[in-house]
């Protein structure tokens, strides 16, 4: 063990050695191993932190909520042409369905409409994500608070001009003043403040609570009715725990189509979105992704893997007359293997640090300055770190075995 050790901190030595006395050669041998692990764990890190982020945003809803509408989360054999002719999801609908479907938990009517400006007095904030929805959003989508509530059942069914703003636009337009019961102007129209919610962060999709603002969805369909072509209509679902969601899909299915008068061997006019469909297909895109990372790495690599092995090859010719001193002293075969291939690792493992280290900088940095928080985990820290031994050990072990092979008389010869 004490031999092995000793050949670990000779082998550490002579790795900088070369380092120091070739620094140039060193550099550009080490730059491709640098590269290829920046580039394999930047991307693995960015994926990382994208799916955390994903997740944590869905973390509050149940993977089964459903999303009804006219149009498909995923890839559909309906043609987009026929799709565009779906009707959409009407108000009356989505009573006839709540008061009809009783493995439905909970169910909503939301609004997608385009964002808007608000403001307070002199303020004002644009590109504000208004979301228009019935009053059982807030047990669907699990909202906190920092102060206030939402609307209750009355308020949404009467329309009320009340309104639920997110933490950023609480401090773009109250600052340290208190946001309860202070008027904002939305659409002409003037709305009472009554929540604020706690801060989240940035949504996913570059959406986010901390500036939206939630209004009871009766009060936009009074104003501009149920036929706007600027709103699209969902019906969100959420179902019973435990229950057959594919007998709850074909019971939402029969009930809207005995609804809408659809005879019997037509399509379907609206389709039934699974959240979990749709957390699939985010899975689906980020494992080509990541799929892309190393493809793209793999040859920042295999360059950096030919630098490595062409540096031990000169090293193995630059020393065979110490190779030769060392075997007829009595150094065994596979000591001088060892030697050189421990070199080897070492040199793609200084490599892979700096490139790891460098993603490290550059995370901190992009946290810093966007509202995203990337992170470098333990687990692709030590990807890395093995990719780089696993590169070191690949392209060392021609030139170790070259070494070992020496005869001792030669080498010395030739070293004179």
């Amino acid at each position: 063990m004490l031999v092995y050790l000793r050949l670990l901190s000779e082998s550490f030595s002579f790795a900088m050695n070369a380092l120091r006395n070739n620094k140039l050669r060193t550099l550009l041998s080490l730059l491709g191993v640098t590269i290829g692990i920046f580039s394999i764990i930047a991307v693995l890190a960015a994926v990382d932190s994208l799916d955390r982020k994903i997740k944590k945003d869905l973390s509050s809803l149940d993977k089964n909520t459903i999303y009804l509408f006219k149009g498909s989360f995923g890839p559909s054999t309906v043609p987009r042409w026929k799709r565009e002719q779906f009707p959409e999801v009407k108000y009356t609908e989505y009573e006839y369905l709540k008061s009809s479907i009783p493995d439905a938990q909970e169910m909503c009517y939301q609004l997608f409409v385009k964002s808007e400006i608000i403001k307070y007095e002199s303020k004002s904030v644009s590109s504000v994500n208004v979301v228009p929805v019935s009053y059982e959003f807030i047990d669907i989508q699990g909202l906190e608070f920092a102060e206030g509530r939402f609307y209750n059942e009355s308020e949404a069914n009467s329309g009320a001009a009340v309104a639920v703003i997110g933490d950023e636009l609480a401090n773009s337009l109250f600052g340290n003043v208190d946001a309860i019961d202070k008027e904002v102007r939305l659409y002409g129209q003037r709305f009472r403040v009554i929540g604020v919610l706690k801060k989240q962060g940035a949504g996913m999709f570059g959406d986010s609570n901390d500036t939206s603002v939630f209004i009871p969805v009766n009060f936009l369909r009074r104003m501009y009715g149920d036929n706007n072509d600027s709103m699209t209509p969902v019906i969100v679902i959420k179902p019973q725990k435990g229950i057959d969601m594919e007998a709850f899909k074909a019971e939402i299915s029969q009930k809207l189509r005995a609804f809408r008068g659809v005879k019997t061997g037509e399509i379907d006019n609206f389709f039934i979105n699974v959240l979990s469909g749709f957390t699939d297909l985010l899975d689906g895109i980020i494992a080509n992704l990541n799929f892309g990372g190393w493809i793209i790495a793999g040859f920042s690599l295999l360059v950096g893997g030919f630098g490595v092995a062409n540096i031990m090859f000169v090293s193995v010719k630059e020393r065979t007359n110490l190779i030769g001193i060392q075997k007829s002293l009595g150094a065994k075969n596979r000591f001088i293997l060892f030697q050189f291939l421990f070199e080897a690792v070492i040199l793609c493992l200084i490599g892979g640090l700096i490139g790891i280290f460098l993603v490290w900088i550059i995370a901190i940095g992009l946290t810093t300055l966007l509202d995203f928080e990337f992170v470098l985990s333990f687990r692709n820290i030590m990807l890395g770190s093995g990719l780089a031994i696993l590169i070191g050990l690949i392209a060392g072990i021609l030139p170790a075995i070259s070494a070992a092979k020496l005869d001792p008389v030669e080498a010395i010869r030739s070293g004179m």
